[in-house]
């Protein structure tokens, strides 16, 4: 099962645009089940805890049985991040049934994936990179934008074309992995530096406690950071390039770590140390 990208705290609550439509619901389960060739984004739904894939063909949950099960219309989701229970953005490409223009721009659920409705942006962005937390919501469309509603935008300057973005869930802190290294910024993005000795990351994401931040170099190192990204310890080396990462927090277990890549899902209860396969080919 091919994999890509993340996940972060809530801002936007209810957001709609002038246009009220909201998209179809999911095949039926009697219609033949889809193959997933690509995902673009994996996170956590507070509402269950339950697994969430964003790929080329929809939103997918994750069942206890290790099986992927669509959960939103078809259609291709380059961008995704989880704004809490039940609460999702998303940005990409409008599958044959889905009435929103191309590119879909922002778009939100608030029912689990079910149904999209139009943010802002439609016909103008096609968000890869899209992150939400205290510093706002963060897209990247060819340029990096930020916007305290999912609304209204301002454009940014950034160093480096961002990979995956992750922004803390309480502060304006905001992470960038690029090719040239990892960026932080302090202000919610206006501003940005090089982390001095952090590694080359591919993929980012911000635990929901506000300080612990997990990534995963283009190898399939794990890397852990409990301050929000100005120092990182090596965890565990997955042997294949990641995906997607996202990492959780819980009272009864140390930072739930899952990393999508190009053959597998699996997912770390123990801070990086040890991974389990939830899903595979």
């Amino acid at each position: 099962m091919p994999a890509v990208l993340l996940s972060a705290a809530a801002v936007l609550v209810g957001c709609t645009s002038g246009s009220p439509h909201s998209v179809a619901a999911p095949p039926t389960p009697a219609q033949p089940a889809l193959e997933i060739s690509h995902v673009h984004g994996v996170g956590t739904d507070p509402a269950d805890g339950s697994l969430l894939l964003a790929t080329h063909e929809g939103l997918f949950r994750v069942t206890a049985e290790g099986q992927a099960e669509l959960a939103s219309p078809v259609m291709d989701l380059m961008g995704f991040t989880v704004a809490g229970a039940e609460h999702f953005l998303a940005s990409g490409h409008p599958g044959l049934r889905v009435d929103l223009p191309q590119p879909m721009g922002l778009i939100e659920s608030i029912d689990g994936g079910r149904t999209w409705s139009p943010v802002s942006r439609q016909g103008q962005s096609d968000f890869h990179a899209l992150t939400t937390g205290a510093a706002g919501v963060l897209g990247y469309d060819g340029a990096l934008l930020r916007s305290d509603d999912g609304r209204d935008w301002e454009q940014l300057s950034i160093p480096a074309e961002p990979h995956s973005l992750a922004a803390s869930p309480d502060t304006d802190l905001v992470l960038a992995t690029t090719a040239q290294g990892l960026l932080r910024s302090a202000d919610a993005g206006s501003t940005w530096s090089a982390v001095d000795g952090a590694p080359l990351l591919q993929v980012v994401d911000w635990a929901d406690d506000g300080m612990h931040v997990a990534g995963v170099d283009p190898s399939g190192v794990i890397w852990i950071s409990s301050d929000g990204g100005a120092s990182w310890s090596s965890g565990a080396d997955l042997a294949s390039p990641p995906q997607a990462v996202a990492v959780s927090s819980s009272a009864d277990e140390d930072h739930r770590i899952t990393v999508v890549t190009a053959a597998t899902v699996v997912t770390s209860t123990d801070g990086g140390r040890t991974f389990e396969v939830v899903l595979e080919q």
